[in-house]
């Protein structure tokens, strides 16, 4: 089993060329110099201040991160048109941006009344159920009608509708588990939960790219917390070794529980979790697993059930399932699945089902409709279209890049596609000539990835045809001439999309 699911898993990683890196903390530095300069001539007068910055107190330490402060006004503004750009249209294949003109240089914004309809690569939509019309916009619309949209109670007050129960009792049944909760935030999901899980005198092994809620979550606990290497099995085991062996520091009592955090599909990184390898470890060593599947859940495995289902493993064996209904689904919130005394203890304890306004019936509808259409419970098979169209748009689209010689990020099988832009000045021209040309991508720099590691970050949608995926590809080649982003030395992989069977 094991042999079989490693020959087939392939990610890629490659290392960033010498040359690019050192042209990169050059162009860092003198973006830093030239703000230093601008600050000082902001100090003396010479030019004007236009940023809102922090009034110096006497006998007060300043409340901003100066630092952050800094890299905000001199960096971050010069690019700020490529991020927070308003949207006035669904998040489907194709998106309406709102053009907007700076007329000072990135301080101010206005909008010109113009819209720009391009192809939409940027959001979260993999299965392309962010609709405004179709069976499951008319049953939200039903639901709206018949609920109203506000709850405006928790669920142990008067927010428990029928809605919800049924909601729980489907995602447990998709997931293949006893029970399981939902709440209206994806991120309190993890930031909510974990500290019922884990307190002080427990031990949080958690990979060092996961995302951020995980991070609070772990933090708020009391937990103590190590990470150990992305995705690199001897790391963990070395820690998880030493943990057992040596236990708690100084006293070197035996950990109350220790819990390795993961996720399905990392964000950032296009990667997918050796989850079989994990799993090996846990129970060699006798810790619980938690799996956060928000990227995953809907957009991975024949079934559409996440990483488990990529692997063939048994749910059961995964302590706490987590994910959210914020990408797949087309809605909001996020659930918590595993035995039913794990929920029930949650339902109890966790402040994120607790204090929390009950999740909108409207919110609650989209993510019922669209599990059934994947169960096939609406007795169609257009839920198994969708999986099987973003699976091969996937491996479609990655191969092609990786064919034309750019660094690509990631898992064959992962609909989240970084391209390696690294130099700062090509972040924003990437972004910039995308959109003119008619395609709307996420850039991505530091501080979210390391400084030599800047990306384009595209998500990839069933909602995307072969002939919108072609035209994708014609404006990166384009945009990469342009500026000469072919950095890749690596051999083209061996994977294709042929393996995956359409449904018409």
């Amino acid at each position: 089993m094991q042999s079989r699911w490693d020959e087939d898993f392939f990610e890629s990683f490659e290392e960033t060329p010498l040359l690019v890196a050192i042209l990169t903390y050059l162009g860092y530095g003198l973006l830093v110099v030239i703000g230093q300069i601008r600050d000082l001539m902001r100090a003396y007068g010479i030019e004007k201040d236009k940023s809102c910055t922090e009034p110096k107190l006497e006998g007060f330490v300043p409340l901003f991160l100066s630092w952050e402060s800094f890299y905000t006004r001199n960096l971050y503004r010069r690019a700020r048109d490529c991020w927070n750009r308003p949207i006035s249209s669904c998040a489907g294949g194709r998106i309406d941006v709102m053009e907007r003109v700076s007329p000072d240089y990135g301080w101010n914004f206005q909008l010109t009344g113009k819209k720009l309809n391009v192809m939409n690569f940027g959001s979260y939509n993999y299965l392309g159920f962010a609709e405004n019309s179709g069976p499951c916009c008319d049953q939200v619309q039903a639901v709206t009608e018949k609920y109203g949209v506000g709850v405006c109670a928790s669920r142990q007050e008067m927010g428990y509708m029928d809605i919800h129960r049924e909601l729980d009792l489907l995602v447990a049944e998709f997931l293949g588990v006893e029970a399981a909760i939902t709440v209206p935030m994806g991120f309190a999901t993890n930031s909510m939960n974990m500290p019922a899980l884990v307190s002080k005198g427990s031990l949080i092994l958690s990979d060092e790219l996961n995302h951020a809620s995980l991070v609070l979550g772990s933090r708020l606990s009391g937990a103590l917390i190590r990470t150990y290497k992305h995705n690199d099995m001897d790391d963990l085991e070395m820690k998880l070794r030493d943990a057992v062996c040596n236990g708690q520091p100084r006293t070197h009592r035996p950990w109350k529980k220790i819990l390795i955090v993961v996720e399905g599909v990392y964000s950032m990184e296009g990667s997918i979790i050796r989850l079989p390898d994990v799993l090996r470890l846990k129970k060699k060593y006798k810790a619980y697993v938690y799996l956060d599947e928000a990227h995953s859940i809907g957009a991975m495995g024949p079934h559409g059930r996440g990483v488990v289902d990529y692997f063939g493993l048994d749910p059961r064996d995964i302590d706490i399932m987590m994910g959210t209904f914020t990408k797949s689904f087309g809605s909001a919130g996020g659930y918590i699945g595993g035995s039913k005394s794990l929920i029930n203890h949650l339902r109890t304890q966790a402040h994120s089902f607790i204090y929390s306004t009950s999740m909108s019936p409207p919110v609650a509808q989209q993510v019922i409709s669209v599990m059934k259409v994947i169960m096939g419970k609406d007795g169609t098979n257009q839920g198994m279209k969708h999986i099987r169209q973003l699976a091969w748009n996937t491996r479609y689209f990655r191969k092609r890049l990786q064919d034309r010689g750019y660094i690509i990020y990631g898992n064959k099988d992962s609909p989240v596609v970084p391209l390696l832009l690294y130099m700062p000045s090509k972040v924003a021209m990437f972004s910039r000539e995308t959109l003119k040309r008619g395609m709307a991508t996420v850039v991505v720099g530091f501080p979210a990835t390391p400084l030599i590691e800047t990306r384009a970050r595209f998500c990839l949608s069933a909602a995307h045809t072969k002939e919108m995926l072609d035209e994708a590809l014609k404006i990166i080649d384009d945009v990469g001439d342009l500026l000469r982003l072919r950095y890749s030395s690596l051999k083209p992989p061996d994977f294709s999309e042929k393996d995956i069977q359409l449904i018409e």
